[in-house]
């Protein structure tokens, strides 16, 4: 059983932070393991311009710490899973997703609001993500989406400083920097569809390593693992791309699986949206439905 460790992880606040989630739990599962941060800057990190969803390649926040671990500089990497593409490189295989607990988007307001309909008419709300802008859209005509890039604290501080009326995160980041308290209001995943696999962390290992594999499972959550596959298969049967107005939400409740699902052209025109349930042992077949619903509601 190896002794030490090396982990990947991009260097920003949120990317440590998680990485030290990952890291807490190993050790306290292997008390004797050295467990090491290598921080790289992803190419997402580079590049602050550019909004998401004019970006023609595939993992903008992942490559390089893929790049790491096939060179052999590090043993796992950590990442935000709706990061990866739903096609895993070759060699490399996901060692392990932690339990998910805030797959949710939220709104962050600069004034205190309890309904997105408090929020001012024409107001300005902040979003990287098309699938967030076109479901906000839906809710609301008047609201002006407008892009935003930065960590999560450099997006907060563009809130407070004047330049959105209101900004979309993820919950997960909030809640894992300790900044919950900054939330306006929670969207209802099976409505305000996430992105697939939003809020679960993903640690990928190379497919070989025996060693490693056998210490990033034991931090595997089976369930977690079967709701973010279902998602992924239901994108990766879409076949729109990870930066498409689209979204995918799965939720098990005993032995029964539901998955809710979204898309649209990237202008909001053509919204389709549509729910599946059935039990839990046919995720699989159940996921492909419903992407085939949505391609014929859409015609796609």
């Amino acid at each position: 059983m190896k002794k030490s460790l090396i982990v990947a992880t991009r260097g920003g606040d949120l990317a440590v932070a998680q990485t030290k989630i990952v890291v807490s739990l190993l050790q306290k599962n292997y008390p004797g393991i050295d467990i090491s941060l290598k921080k790289i800057v992803s190419e997402g990190d580079k590049d602050r311009k550019t909004t998401l969803w004019e970006l023609k390649s595939t993992g903008f926040f992942t490559t390089q710490l893929e790049d790491a671990l096939l060179a052999g500089q590090a043993d796992m990497a950590v990442h935000s899973f709706k990061d990866l593409p739903t096609a895993i490189r070759e060699g490399l295989t996901i060692g392990a997703i932690l339990e998910r607990r805030f797959a949710e988007d939220c709104l962050v307001s600069a004034k205190p609001i309890k309904t997105i309909d408090e929020l001012p008419k024409g107001a300005k709300v902040g979003t990287s993500s098309l699938r967030r802008a076109v479901q906000l859209k839906r809710l609301r005509e008047d609201l002006q989406c407008v892009p935003i890039r930065g960590n999560v604290t450099t997006r907060l501080k563009k809130l407070e400083r004047g330049d959105f009326d209101a900004i979309v995160l993820a919950r997960a980041g909030l809640e894992r920097l300790n900044l919950a308290e900054k939330i306006s209001i929670v969207f209802d995943p099976a409505k305000f569809i996430p992105s697939p696999a939003q809020g679960a962390l993903a640690v990928e290992i190379r497919g070989g390593d025996s060693e490693t594999k056998e210490i990033v499972s034991s931090i595997d959550d089976q369930d977690a693992r079967i709701t973010t596959t279902a998602e992924r298969l239901v994108f990766a049967a879409l076949g729109c791309g990870c930066h498409a107005p689209a979204g995918v939400f799965a939720r098990l409740v005993d032995d029964q699986i539901t998955i809710s699902g979204c898309f649209s052209e990237p202008e909001g025109s053509n919204f389709v949206q549509s729910t599946i349930s059935g039990p839990v042992t046919e995720y699989e077949t159940l996921a492909q439905t419903l992407a085939d619903k949505l391609r014929q509601k859409d015609n796609l």
